[in-house]
């Protein structure tokens, strides 16, 4: 993590960037507890933690996190809507996981309260692989409020 020096306005923002492996091909990997320990290490009781993905056959999403079956489903869906059989021009193969992607958003915001971030219930952070397995990085930063 790397403390920047307070922007004019007093707020203090931090950022860094995490890893992780993803084990197959389509997978949503729970990513909420890294970033969970993320802002604890960050001792920010307010402000916003911006994750940005910069993969192009990834994503990144808040969806349930209760039922695995939810995952799952999330990845059916998507490969009925982006079928693979179809006459993709990509020469890399891959034309799936960059619509996938596409589809899914490359980055969150997620705001901080109380020194966590602010997630309904059921909520989980999700790393979307698409094009796996493979090892990504998240880039990350947060910004604090004043206090």
């Amino acid at each position: 993590m790397s403390r920047n020096a307070e922007d004019i306005t007093g707020e203090i923002m931090l950022n860094g960037t995490f890893t992780l492996s993803t084990p197959e091909i389509m997978k949503l990997v729970d990513i909420s507890s890294t970033v969970e320990k993320i802002i604890t290490d960050a001792s920010v009781s307010s402000g916003l933690c911006y994750l940005f993905n910069p993969h192009t056959t990834a994503g990144l999403t808040i969806n349930e996190g209760a039922d695995p079956a939810v995952r799952s489903d999330i990845i059916k869906g998507f490969r009925d809507i982006v079928p693979a059989g179809l006459d993709y021009s990509h020469l890399e193969g891959n034309s799936v996981a960059h619509i996938m992607a596409s589809l899914m958003g490359n980055s969150l915001v997620v705001n901080i309260m109380n020194g966590r971030p602010q997630l309904g219930t059921w909520q989980k952070i999700f790393f979307c692989e698409f094009d796996g397995p493979r090892t990504r990085k998240i880039h990350w930063k947060i910004i604090s409020d004043r206090d």
